[in-house]
């Protein structure tokens, strides 16, 4: 009898830089190859002009005051300027805090005052969010925050115009305090409590993890990498941007957030390698009105994530857009983020109903949730990792961490899998509540902890129930307090968008008398689930 454990094994040896030495290798081995591109701007970068941009925003950085573990936050659109922090906060020991452009004034204010965020990195506006409104709503409850730096405007400028008082030789000393193991990066991720949990990343954990997903695919100085998924998640940050610096490919900035028409745009006229992108990205570019009329011959791989690939769509991606070595991914954020991904040369089975085998240098076991006791292969429990991926921890929050990863180091995903035979694995459901919804991780709990503050509204139970279009969707249970005036679903969604991120905001309501229970007085969300489920 074979058990549901795999070990990653391989030839290449992990990484023991930081991310700026990395970055120092492929600016010295490919200075005159390009590093980024950001099309709606026009601005191209070699890696020695990258190198030396990172460079001088570092000691940018550094001159406002910016120490070794201070956190930076960025709340920003995908653009040339997010990349630059990245590089330039890993280059002097600040750790990089992600915050989702998507957020409103309580979320973004929480997230400051939690990651103890002195200095901000913003975009001006994007859609409907002022973000410039937004901070000043929030500034007064946030004292740390030192100084806010807006994206093309004269307080950027002053970011980089306090470069010339730092030396070079004071950024290398700062440099050679960092140690690979240290904290980089804090990613936040909804929580079940109601606040989200800020993963804290090393320099270790994402470089590596990063390196191995670009390793998986065949990455080198030749490629040109498509990324209109977020930089604010690992997707874009990690896979898309450390995969390619790690190897002195080329980062490809289509738009500010996702544009089909844009994307394939980016792909033809920049002969891109590499696209990236959920599922949902890919059936809104194949039904673009005029998709056949890009040339995607310059395509050989990418990656998709967040949700399952359905067969059809996978076919259409490695026929009609040229991806014959599309590699599909599995993780989360806590694990940098990829723990398990398809191979170059896995055929479409393996590409659509699992999400590939365990990566080098990490370890994947599914045990049985009850009793911890890994269970046989085909069998489900609870899919655990371990390994160079593993977070240091949720920022500040060591209960929290120790609830996620047990004394052996193992971090428990909260997903049920199945390990087959061959060492692949197959997600296929979760012992926690979370929503996928197009890619975005949804926890229903802090959607009804929100919920609780509505008038109408007695009790609330949120589930995810299928959606062709999403992957899942939002639905609000609703026991009212006057059942002759319950809220109205658009009243709800009203209420909602003022606080929450768009994609949090329920899509569907059910006005209920009770929810049904277990025995011991829990809701049993399942149930729920199955009820209103529509076929």
């Amino acid at each position: 009898m074979s058990l549901s454990y795999a070990h990653g094994t391989g030839s290449t040896a992990l990484l023991g830089d930081t991310i700026g030495q990395n970055l120092d290798r492929a600016v010295a081995a490919h200075p005159g190859r390009e590093a980024l591109v950001d099309v709606p701007s026009g601005r191209r970068w070699t890696y020695a002009e990258f190198g030396a941009a990172v460079d001088r925003l570092a000691r940018g950085f550094m001159g406002i005051g910016v120490a070794k573990g201070d956190r930076v936050g960025i709340w920003a659109v995908n653009c040339a300027e997010w990349v630059l922090v990245q590089y330039a906060t890993a280059r002097i020991g600040a750790i990089m805090v992600n915050i989702n452009p998507a957020y409103r004034a309580h979320e973004l204010e929480f997230v400051l005052r939690q990651a103890g965020v002195s200095v901000l990195c913003a975009s001006q506006r994007h859609k409907s969010s002022d973000y410039r409104a937004l901070v000043e709503q929030v500034r007064a409850n946030c004292p740390g925050l030192r100084s806010v730096h807006y994206i093309d405007d004269s307080s950027w400028d002053a970011l980089t115009d306090a470069a010339p008082a730092v030396t070079d030789a004071q950024l290398a000393a700062r440099e050679a305090e960092l140690s690979c193991d240290d904290p980089v990066n804090i990613q936040y991720t909804s929580g079940t409590t109601g606040f989200p949990k800020g993963a804290t990343l090393s320099h270790h954990n994402i470089l590596n993890n990063g390196y191995f997903v670009g390793e998986m695919i065949g990455y080198s100085e030749q490629d040109r990498v498509c990324i209109p998924v977020p930089f604010y998640h690992c997707f874009g940050m990690v896979m898309g941007n450390l995969a390619a610096t790690s190897h002195a490919a080329c980062m490809v900035v289509p738009a500010p957030s996702f544009d089909p028409e844009a994307t394939l745009r980016a792909v033809e006229d920049e002969r891109c390698t590499s696209l990236y992108g959920v599922p949902t990205m890919f059936i809104a570019e194949l039904n673009l009105p005029g998709f056949a009329s890009y040339d995607l011959t310059s395509l050989r791989t990418g990656i998709m994530a967040g949700s399952p690939c359905p067969v059809e769509v996978m076919k259409r991606v490695v026929s009609e857009m040229n991806m014959s070595e599309v590699s599909i991914c599995y993780g989360m954020t806590e694990t940098s983020p990829v723990s398990t991904q398809t191979r170059r040369d896995d055929d479409l089975e393996r590409r659509t109903s699992t999400v590939g085998r365990v990566l080098p240098h990490v370890e994947v076991k599914v045990i049985d949730p009850a009793t911890g006791v890994t269970v046989p292969r085909g069998e489900a429990g609870e899919l655990c990792t371990r390994g160079y991926s593993v977070m240091l921890g949720y920022w500040d929050e060591p209960e929290k961490t120790a609830e996620a990863v047990d004394a052996g180091r193992w971090m428990h995903t909260g997903d049920l899998a199945t390990m087959r035979e061959d060492g692949c694995l197959q997600i296929v459901g979760r012992i926690k509540d979370m929503i996928i919804r197009g890619g975005e991780n949804v926890y229903p709990r802090e959607i009804e902890e929100f919920l609780y503050s509505h008038p109408q509204i007695a009790d609330v139970q949120v589930v995810g129930v299928p959606d062709e279009k999403y992957g899942e969707e939002i639905l609000a249970c609703v026991v009212p307090r006057d059942p002759a005036d319950p809220p109205a679903l658009e009243d709800i969604a009203a209420f909602c968008r003022e606080r929450l991120a768009h994609y949090k905001v329920p899509r569907r309501l059910e006005i209920v008398d009770t929810f049904p229970m277990t025995v011991s007085g829990k809701v049993r969300k399942i149930e729920l689930r199955e009820r209103y489920t529509r076929g």
